[in-house]
């Protein structure tokens, strides 16, 4: 669905600017910035900063890597700053900004690039998210903090109870806004939006802009910047698509080739079963690998993605609701060991890698009856992907796996 009243304006990725200085945020937050590896900013991030500090709002499509949390966290915390100037920092103050996200792993993410930024300045940041005790949240509140960064369940619990006050938010930023509203949170995230201040600025970042989202923007959208960054799109981005059709009695060989590797591997499995089984066949055959679904609680669920965020398993292997909250950078294969139905799926999973701008490889597995239906989604996503017919063994398998074929053998 395209949206009849916004016309984006595409970036290309020679207009960038060459410092986040001349963007106009602070030389403490430059060096913060410069620190977590952003010394020169990304597409969306040159776009969306000037018109952030503007006080406009703003609407960004890009796929995820495309470097949002910055884009939108560092002029935040800037304007925050500004706002504040002169003023003393009182104990129990209401938050100034709020960042939703679908997820409590992404809340996490996000929470983690913008801590530091906002620490440097003096501005203090607290995760709210459900699935723990409510405590520990409740006590950052009291005390008084600046940015709240959390999931509109519990967001919307502590409001209730008036154990949160958004009445003075002056920035709220919807982080996968398209996500929030594939989960059910559409509604949620609009009373939360009305509880803040008359005025306050949005920012919403979404992949796709589809009637729900669409409906975010009308509401609460006034005059917004539009922008859709040239060369996000999967097709003209970093990653490479391939779709393998293969015989189902190989299935288990090839994905064994292809995930025996030494980068790191995202495996997407329909069920949790399958997702456990694979993470345990792959194990057994010496690689080292984890599950990641929704039977598993979230304090597991949080270590095994550590894991292999730290390196110390190589794959890891998810089902698609499990799968909303892995940001790793450096992933540079996704392997869909069962194909997506929809093609909103299809471009989520691609986006755990060619994260960054780094380069990244979507391998598809399809049997033969497949390959129609496999086009169809193909085209909506408007992505172009070679089909390949493939058997144990093959040469095209161990390209894609990343290792050297010998051209003797």
């Amino acid at each position: 669905m395209v949206h009849e009243r916004l016309q984006a304006q595409a970036i290309q990725a020679e207009e960038v600017p060459g410092s986040f200085d001349e963007l106009g945020l602070g030389q403490n937050i430059v060096r913060v910035l410069a620190d977590l590896g952003a010394s020169t900013p990304f597409p969306i991030q040159a776009a969306t900063v000037a018109p952030i500090l503007e006080g406009r709002d703003v609407l960004a499509r890009g796929r995820t890597g495309s470097g949002k949390t910055i884009a939108f966290g560092a002029p935040l915390v800037e304007s925050i700053l500004r706002s504040q100037a002169g003023s003393r920092r009182e104990f129990g103050r209401s938050p100034k900004a709020l960042i939703l996200a679908p997820t409590r792993e992404l809340a996490l993410q996000i929470d983690r690039t913008i801590q530091p930024i906002a620490r440097s300045v003096g501005l203090f940041t607290t995760q709210i998210y459900g699935g723990v005790p409510q405590g520990r949240q409740v006590g950052a509140l009291k005390k008084g903090v600046d940015i709240i960064i959390g999931t509109p369940g519990r967001i919307e619990d502590l409001v209730q109870q008036g154990k949160l006050d958004l009445s003075e938010i002056r920035i709220a930023v919807l982080d996968e806004a398209d996500h929030m509203c594939e989960l059910g949170f559409l509604e949620p995230v609009q009373r939360i939006l009305r509880h803040t201040s008359d005025g306050s600025q949005k920012l919403l970042f979404s992949a796709t802009l589809d009637r729900e989202v669409a409906a975010l923007v009308d509401e609460f959208l006034v005059n917004p910047a539009v922008y859709e960054v040239a060369g996000e799109d999967q097709d003209t981005g970093t990653i490479d698509h391939r779709i393998l059709v293969i015989d189902h009695r190989d299935k288990a060989d090839i994905l064994g080739s292809l995930v025996d590797r030494d980068g790191k591997t995202l495996v997407f499995a329909r069920t949790r079963a399958y997702a456990e089984m694979l993470s345990e066949q792959f194990d057994d055959a010496g690689i080292p690998a984890l599950a990641l679904h929704g039977d598993l609680n979230q304090a597991k669920r949080t270590r095994n993605l550590e894991k292999l965020t730290s390196g110390r398993v190589r794959v890891l292997v998810a089902t698609d609701v499990a799968a909303r909250g892995i940001h790793v950078d450096d992933i540079d294969l996704v392997v869909q060991a069962d194909p997506p139905d929809e093609y909103k799926t299809y471009l989520h999973r691609s986006g755990r890698t060619g994260r960054a701008g780094r380069s990244g490889t979507v391998v598809t597995l399809i049997t033969r009856q497949r390959r129609r239906r496999m086009t169809e989604m193909l085209d909506r996503a408007e992505i172009e992907a070679p089909f390949d017919e493939v058997r144990p063994g093959d040469d095209l398998i161990e390209e894609l796996s990343g290792r050297q074929v010998d051209p003797t053998v």
